[in-house]
């Protein structure tokens, strides 16, 4: 029977993640919803994934894993320059730190909690990823200002991150919460769930 709920629960965050995969690819795509291409949800994931899952390999896998394959449909789609453009791999970098907050952060899921690690974790998705853009760029000179040039030029696109992620957060972390108290099995707070 434990195994039963074990899987329904992974079943329904799965659903949740999809979800964020689904509209990742789809925004940049659909006429007139470009706008809603840098109101990613993949910071969301990478919270909810550290938040949900125990086993920190775990949640690393699934959350690095969404985003490597809404990234490959993005290169698909859009070309290969849009899902892996130069220092994409500090994304990746950023979104494990984003879900070591999560799994740090939020052992206790509540308002307070979930917008802190939220503030946390996009500070370091910005500070990691446009380190990736500034490193080796011909565009940025390779100092300390020009890093700095970096990071305040990447504000417009990380505030819509940190709006996304908010959102995305919001109704996650929401909607898994009432679920839970609805149906309190979702919790598995045995030392053998995932």
């Amino acid at each position: 029977m434990m195994e039963n709920k074990s899987n329904l629960r992974t079943a329904i965050i799965w659903a949740f993640i999809a979800l964020v995969v689904v509209l990742r690819v789809i925004a940049p795509i659909m006429p007139g919803t470009e706008f809603l291409a840098n109101l990613s949800g993949i910071g969301a994931v990478a919270l909810f994934s550290g938040a949900y899952y125990k086993k920190s390999w775990l949640a690393v896998l699934i959350a690095l894993s969404t985003l490597l394959v809404s990234d490959l449909l993005l290169a698909f789609v859009k070309g290969f320059d849009y899902g892996f453009y130069q220092g994409w791999y500090y994304t990746y970098l950023a979104l494990f730190a984003m879900i070591m907050t999560g799994h740090v952060m939020l052992k206790k899921v509540n308002i307070v909690n979930a917008t802190g690690a939220t503030l946390v974790a996009v500070f370091l998705h910005w500070i990691i990823s446009d380190f990736g853009v500034w490193y080796g760029s011909t565009f940025y000179s390779q100092t300390l200002a020009g890093f700095w040039t970096c990071l305040v030029a990447a504000i417009p696109f990380e505030l819509r991150f940190l709006y996304g992620t908010l959102i995305y957060s919001a109704l996650m972390f929401t909607t898994f919460e009432l679920l839970k108290a609805k149906y309190p099995w979702l919790a598995l707070t045995n030392k053998a769930s995932n």
